[in-house]
Formats: structure tokens, C-alpha cells, sequence
């Protein structure tokens, strides 16, 4: 066991295409300290990483060119098209995560909220390795958590509260970014309970 968690410390899991775990966190404690994490905890659900819009269209064409002709089922003009457009989408994705409002609304457990990237992580970008390493050792994954949803579950005691949060990780359960929120809400109490089953 020791093995795999220094494994684990060494060696972190970045996929191109993850397994996509289950997971079901049921956060409980008195009402005032639940309300301030669930303030804490809701965001855009997304990590704002700064992106060169021509750097993202140059990197997308490549792609599309990269098959022989014969293969790549899109012309020279229309993969430059495509990139282009798919650089612009993702900058004006980047500033609808950057606003308040939505930021506020959209997300009930943004990992990025509760433990952000700091900038010069950010400034990397996702595929760096640093970044990668920077997400695995402080969040456990390296992805951003998908398909959350939260329900408040009702509770017999007076001033006490329960929030049940499902959720989906990329490759492994979030245990370094809980330690940390537990450490924040000593109060409150974290139970977790993964689903390492493939669906």
C-alpha cells in the first residue's frame, strides 16, 4: 500500500482520454459553516488557462495536417477554417468563465474555486508538465470535475445541514484537494465515497 501511494506521489495520471470515476461526497456540519463552503465552493466549473488563440489555431492545424492526404478527410483550406474557429470559441469561452456572475452560478464544486491554480501554473498551460504535476500533487486529478450536481438532504437536527455532491474525476478520486478543504471547514464533516467500478 505504501508503494502505491509513493507511486502515486511521483507519478502523476494524465490521460488524453481519462476513465471518468463516480463519486459521491455528502458534506455535513453546522448550517452557517455548510453555507460559507458551499459559497467557497461554486465557480465557473472550468480552469481559466491562459491560451494564445494563434498558438491554439497553429497547434489545431498541425493536427489536421499531420495524416497523409489520403487519410485526413478535410482540405488545407478548410482545416485552417476550422482551427481558426476553434481558437476563437475557446477564447470567448474563456471570458464567459471570467464572468462574475456566471462564475457565481454555474458549478456547485469547482476544485479551481476551493483551490485555484496559482497564475504562473496557469500560464503554462494544461499540457505542461508542471502544470500537470501542479494539479495531481494539490487536486489528485488532472482534470476539472464533471456531471456535478448537488441536493441539499434534509437533516432532524436543529442548525445542522447536509449537502449530498455527486460528481465525476478524471482517473482518481480528489483525496490531496479534500484534505485540504477539510482542513479549511474543520467543522464540517467530508464523507467520500468513489466508485472505482468502469460503467
Amino acid at each position: 500500500m505504501r508503494a502505491a501511494v509513493a507511486d502515486r506521489a511521483t507519478a502523476p495520471l494524465a490521460l488524453p482520454s481519462p476513465d471518468w470515476l463516480k463519486h459521491r461526497l455528502t458534506v455535513s456540519g453546522p448550517a452557517a459553516e455548510l453555507a460559507a463552503f458551499q459559497a467557497a465552493a461554486a465557480g465557473p466549473g472550468v480552469v481559466p488557462w491562459r491560451r494564445e488563440p494563434a498558438a491554439l489555431a497553429e497547434g489545431w492545424f498541425n493536427r489536421m495536417m499531420a495524416a497523409p492526404p489520403a487519410q485526413r478527410g478535410v482540405s488545407v483550406a478548410d482545416a485552417r477554417r476550422l482551427a481558426e474557429r476553434l481558437s476563437e470559441a475557446i477564447a470567448a469561452w474563456l471570458v464567459a468563465a471570467a464572468d462574475p456572475p456566471r462564475r457565481a452560478a454555474a458549478c456547485p464544486f469547482d476544485l479551481h474555486a476551493l483551490l485555484p491554480v496559482p497564475p504562473e501554473i496557469l500560464a503554462l498551460g494544461p499540457d505542461d508538465p508542471a502544470a500537470i504535476a501542479w494539479l495531481w500533487a494539490h487536486w489528485g486529478t488532472t482534470w476539472p470535475l464533471r456531471h456535478i450536481t448537488a441536493r441539499p438532504v434534509r437533516t432532524a437536527r436543529e442548525g445542522h445541514g447536509r449537502l449530498l455532491l455527486r460528481f465525476h474525476s478524471a482517473d482518481w478520486s480528489p483525496w490531496p484537494a479534500l484534505a485540504s478543504i477539510r482542513a479549511r471547514w474543520p467543522a464540517v464533516r467530508f464523507e467520500l465515497r468513489p466508485d472505482y467500478r468502469r460503467a
